[in-house]
Protein backbone atom coordinates (compact mmCIF):
# COMPACT_ATOMS: atom_id res chain seq x y z
CA UNK A 1 0.00 0.00 0.00
CA UNK A 2 1.28 3.58 -1.11
CA UNK A 3 1.59 6.06 1.67
CA UNK A 4 -0.56 8.81 1.63
CA UNK A 5 1.62 12.03 0.62
CA UNK A 6 0.83 14.45 3.37
CA UNK A 7 1.97 18.20 3.67
CA UNK A 8 3.05 19.58 7.38
CA UNK A 9 4.91 22.10 9.23
CA UNK A 10 7.18 22.28 12.17
CA UNK A 11 6.06 25.14 14.86
CA UNK A 12 7.72 25.78 18.07
CA UNK A 13 11.64 25.23 18.88
CA UNK A 14 12.02 23.07 22.22
CA UNK A 15 8.46 21.97 22.97
CA UNK A 16 7.57 21.50 19.46
CA UNK A 17 4.28 20.72 17.62
CA UNK A 18 3.82 19.11 13.89
CA UNK A 19 0.79 20.51 11.66
CA UNK A 20 0.05 17.85 9.58
CA UNK A 21 -2.40 19.19 6.42
CA UNK A 22 -4.75 16.54 4.72
CA UNK A 23 -6.31 16.81 1.75
CA UNK A 24 -9.81 15.16 1.24
CA UNK A 25 -9.85 11.75 2.13
CA UNK A 26 -6.06 11.41 3.16
CA UNK A 27 -5.83 9.87 6.44
CA UNK A 28 -2.49 10.40 9.23
CA UNK A 29 -2.45 7.43 12.33
CA UNK A 30 -0.72 8.70 15.37
CA UNK A 31 -0.36 7.31 18.75
CA UNK A 32 -3.09 7.51 21.34
CA UNK A 33 -3.32 11.22 23.13
CA UNK A 34 -0.47 12.58 20.52
CA UNK A 35 -3.11 15.02 19.20
CA UNK A 36 -3.08 18.59 20.21
CA UNK A 37 -5.99 20.21 18.06
CA UNK A 38 -8.19 19.64 14.85
CA UNK A 39 -9.86 21.50 12.47
CA UNK A 40 -13.56 20.40 11.58
CA UNK A 41 -14.67 17.72 8.78
CA UNK A 42 -11.74 15.65 10.42
CA UNK A 43 -12.76 12.48 11.73
CA UNK A 44 -10.64 10.39 13.70
CA UNK A 45 -11.45 6.73 15.20
CA UNK A 46 -8.84 4.07 17.57
CA UNK A 47 -8.22 0.73 15.45
CA UNK A 48 -6.06 -2.33 16.24
CA UNK A 49 -3.09 -1.64 13.32
CA UNK A 50 -1.46 0.69 11.61
CA UNK A 51 -4.28 0.37 8.44
CA UNK A 52 -1.28 -0.18 6.12
CA UNK A 53 -2.74 -4.02 5.11
CA UNK A 54 -6.46 -3.77 5.77
CA UNK A 55 -7.45 -7.26 4.60
CA UNK A 56 -4.77 -9.20 6.81
CA UNK A 57 -7.81 -10.38 9.22
CA UNK A 58 -9.23 -10.65 12.47
CA UNK A 59 -5.74 -13.16 13.05
CA UNK A 60 -3.12 -10.43 11.57
CA UNK A 61 -4.79 -7.45 13.74
CA UNK A 62 -4.63 -9.84 17.07
CA UNK A 63 -1.09 -10.29 16.04
CA UNK A 64 -0.31 -6.56 15.79
CA UNK A 65 -1.83 -5.87 18.94
CA UNK A 66 0.56 -8.55 20.57
CA UNK A 67 3.36 -6.54 19.25
CA UNK A 68 2.01 -3.55 20.39
CA UNK A 69 1.56 -4.80 23.77
CA UNK A 70 5.38 -5.98 23.93
CA UNK A 71 6.31 -2.36 22.95
CA UNK A 72 4.15 -1.18 26.08
CA UNK A 73 2.43 1.21 23.79
CA UNK A 74 -1.43 1.43 23.77
CA UNK A 75 -2.74 -1.34 21.46
CA UNK A 76 -4.86 1.05 19.83
CA UNK A 77 -3.36 3.82 16.78
CA UNK A 78 -5.69 6.50 16.30
CA UNK A 79 -6.66 6.96 12.42
CA UNK A 80 -7.48 10.79 11.61
CA UNK A 81 -9.36 10.97 8.09
CA UNK A 82 -10.13 14.63 6.59
CA UNK A 83 -13.70 13.97 4.74
CA UNK A 84 -14.63 17.36 3.95
CA UNK A 85 -14.19 18.51 0.67
CA UNK A 86 -11.37 20.83 1.00
CA UNK A 87 -7.90 20.89 3.17
CA UNK A 88 -8.11 20.72 6.69
CA UNK A 89 -5.32 20.57 9.60
CA UNK A 90 -4.77 18.38 12.61
CA UNK A 91 -1.72 18.75 15.11
CA UNK A 92 0.17 16.48 16.97
CA UNK A 93 2.51 17.01 20.04
CA UNK A 94 5.36 14.69 22.20
CA UNK A 95 4.31 13.94 25.59
CA UNK A 96 7.92 15.78 26.80
CA UNK A 97 10.23 19.11 25.78
CA UNK A 98 12.36 18.06 23.00
CA UNK A 99 11.82 18.02 19.04
CA UNK A 100 10.18 16.51 15.89
CA UNK A 101 12.17 14.71 13.50
CA UNK A 102 10.15 14.38 10.44
CA UNK A 103 11.43 11.05 8.37
CA UNK A 104 10.95 10.61 4.64
CA UNK A 105 11.17 7.24 4.37
CA UNK A 106 11.96 7.18 0.88
CA UNK A 107 15.55 8.86 1.59
CA UNK A 108 16.71 5.91 4.09
CA UNK A 109 15.86 3.05 2.39
CA UNK A 110 12.41 2.53 2.64
CA UNK A 111 12.68 1.32 6.75
CA UNK A 112 13.96 3.01 9.75
CA UNK A 113 14.06 1.69 13.34
CA UNK A 114 13.51 3.95 16.55
CA UNK A 115 13.30 3.43 20.10
CA UNK A 116 10.30 2.12 21.42
CA UNK A 117 8.75 5.42 21.99
CA UNK A 118 10.13 7.42 19.75
CA UNK A 119 6.87 7.12 17.22
CA UNK A 120 4.83 10.10 17.11
CA UNK A 121 2.96 9.88 13.37
CA UNK A 122 2.90 8.67 9.90
CA UNK A 123 0.89 8.98 6.89
CA UNK A 124 -1.32 6.74 6.33
CA UNK A 125 0.71 3.00 4.42
CA UNK A 126 3.25 3.25 6.55
CA UNK A 127 3.91 -0.05 8.60
CA UNK A 128 4.35 0.25 12.67
CA UNK A 129 5.93 -2.82 13.23
CA UNK A 130 8.49 -4.19 15.87
CA UNK A 131 11.97 -5.69 15.38
CA UNK A 132 14.37 -7.74 17.84
CA UNK A 133 17.46 -6.42 18.82
CA UNK A 134 19.63 -9.53 17.10
CA UNK A 135 22.96 -9.02 19.59
CA UNK A 136 23.12 -10.45 23.18
CA UNK A 137 24.56 -7.70 24.91
CA UNK A 138 22.61 -5.39 22.65
CA UNK A 139 19.38 -6.70 24.11
CA UNK A 140 20.64 -6.80 27.83
CA UNK A 141 22.69 -3.95 28.50
CA UNK A 142 21.54 -1.18 25.99
CA UNK A 143 19.11 1.73 26.33
CA UNK A 144 16.56 0.19 23.11
CA UNK A 145 16.50 -3.23 25.01
CA UNK A 146 15.14 -6.59 22.98
CA UNK A 147 12.39 -4.29 21.21
CA UNK A 148 13.04 -1.99 18.55
CA UNK A 149 9.94 0.07 16.74
CA UNK A 150 10.33 -0.55 12.72
CA UNK A 151 8.36 2.08 10.19
CA UNK A 152 8.35 0.97 6.94
CA UNK A 153 6.74 2.49 3.74
CA UNK A 154 7.37 4.80 1.18
CA UNK A 155 5.89 8.18 2.99
CA UNK A 156 6.54 10.44 5.99
CA UNK A 157 7.37 9.34 9.48
CA UNK A 158 7.40 11.61 12.79
CA UNK A 159 9.50 11.05 15.53
CA UNK A 160 10.02 12.53 18.45
CA UNK A 161 13.00 12.93 21.15
CA UNK A 162 14.69 14.92 24.25
CA UNK A 163 17.11 17.96 23.63
CA UNK A 164 18.41 18.48 20.40
CA UNK A 165 18.67 16.30 17.65
CA UNK A 166 21.82 15.62 15.73
CA UNK A 167 21.23 13.67 12.32
CA UNK A 168 24.67 11.52 11.00
CA UNK A 169 25.30 10.21 7.81
CA UNK A 170 27.91 7.08 8.33
CA UNK A 171 29.92 5.63 5.63
CA UNK A 172 31.31 2.97 6.83
CA UNK A 173 32.49 4.88 9.96
CA UNK A 174 31.69 3.75 13.80
CA UNK A 175 30.10 6.15 16.48
CA UNK A 176 29.99 5.40 20.52
CA UNK A 177 27.18 6.28 21.96
CA UNK A 178 25.38 6.85 25.26
CA UNK A 179 23.31 4.12 24.96
CA UNK A 180 20.22 6.68 25.91
CA UNK A 181 20.91 8.79 23.53
CA UNK A 182 20.09 6.74 20.47
CA UNK A 183 16.34 8.06 18.48
CA UNK A 184 16.97 5.59 15.42
CA UNK A 185 18.38 4.66 12.58
CA UNK A 186 18.58 3.25 8.89
CA UNK A 187 18.77 0.08 7.85
CA UNK A 188 22.53 -0.61 6.71
CA UNK A 189 23.83 0.12 10.32
CA UNK A 190 24.65 -2.44 12.86
CA UNK A 191 23.73 -1.94 16.57
CA UNK A 192 25.62 -3.45 19.09
CA UNK A 193 26.75 -3.35 23.00
CA UNK A 194 31.21 -2.83 23.99
CA UNK A 195 32.20 -2.29 27.12
CA UNK A 196 32.68 1.28 28.06
CA UNK A 197 36.63 1.46 28.33
CA UNK A 198 38.63 -0.10 31.72
CA UNK A 199 37.42 -0.96 34.99
CA UNK A 200 38.10 2.59 36.81
CA UNK A 201 36.12 4.39 33.84
CA UNK A 202 33.59 2.18 34.05
CA UNK A 203 32.92 2.42 37.55
CA UNK A 204 33.90 5.86 38.14
CA UNK A 205 33.66 8.09 34.69
CA UNK A 206 29.84 8.56 34.96
CA UNK A 207 29.42 7.47 31.23
CA UNK A 208 27.84 4.37 32.46
CA UNK A 209 28.94 0.32 32.02
CA UNK A 210 28.59 0.40 28.18
CA UNK A 211 28.14 2.08 25.26
CA UNK A 212 26.27 1.60 22.11
CA UNK A 213 28.32 1.43 18.73
CA UNK A 214 26.74 1.95 15.81
CA UNK A 215 28.52 0.60 12.32
CA UNK A 216 27.78 1.16 8.63
CA UNK A 217 26.61 2.89 5.99
CA UNK A 218 23.08 4.97 6.62
CA UNK A 219 21.50 7.59 8.75
CA UNK A 220 21.47 7.96 12.69
CA UNK A 221 19.72 10.23 14.85
CA UNK A 222 21.26 11.34 18.09
CA UNK A 223 19.47 13.61 21.28
CA UNK A 224 20.91 14.95 23.72
CA UNK A 225 18.58 14.36 26.69
CA UNK A 226 17.12 11.03 26.67
CA UNK A 227 13.56 10.78 28.54
CA UNK A 228 15.37 8.35 31.38
CA UNK A 229 18.15 11.23 32.06
CA UNK A 230 15.51 13.68 32.70
CA UNK A 231 13.49 11.66 35.05
CA UNK A 232 16.39 10.15 36.83
CA UNK A 233 17.54 13.72 37.83
CA UNK A 234 14.28 14.91 39.28
CA UNK A 235 13.61 12.06 41.35
CA UNK A 236 17.00 12.62 42.68
CA UNK A 237 16.36 16.27 43.12
CA UNK A 238 12.96 15.54 44.25
CA UNK A 239 11.85 16.44 48.50
CA UNK A 240 12.19 13.71 50.40
CA UNK A 241 8.67 12.13 51.68
CA UNK A 242 9.55 13.17 55.18
CA UNK A 243 9.26 16.70 54.05
CA UNK A 244 12.80 17.89 53.79
CA UNK A 245 14.59 19.90 51.31
CA UNK A 246 17.68 20.26 49.57
CA UNK A 247 16.73 23.07 46.85
CA UNK A 248 19.15 25.67 45.98
CA UNK A 249 19.19 28.92 47.61
CA UNK A 250 18.72 27.11 51.14
CA UNK A 251 18.47 30.68 53.42
CA UNK A 252 15.13 31.83 51.23
CA UNK A 253 14.00 28.48 51.06
CA UNK A 254 14.26 28.37 54.98
CA UNK A 255 12.25 31.77 55.13
CA UNK A 256 9.99 31.01 52.58
CA UNK A 257 8.95 27.73 54.30
CA UNK A 258 8.11 29.44 57.23
CA UNK A 259 6.05 32.31 56.10
CA UNK A 260 4.04 29.36 54.54
CA UNK A 261 3.89 28.18 58.29
CA UNK A 262 6.39 24.77 57.50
Amino acid sequence: MRSHEIDYQLHGDDMQMVEVELDPQETVIAEAGAMNWMEEDIQFEAKMGDGSNPDKGIFGKLLDVGKRALTGESIFMTHFTNLGGSKRKVAFASPYPGKIIPVDLNEVGGQIFCQKDAFLCAALGTKVDIAFSRKLGAGFFGGEGFILEKLSGDGMAFLHAGGTIIKRELNGETLRVDTGCIVGFSEGIDYDIQRAGGLKSMFFGGEGLFLATLQGTGTVYLQSLPFSRLADRIIQHAPSTGGSSKGEGSILGGIGRMLDGD
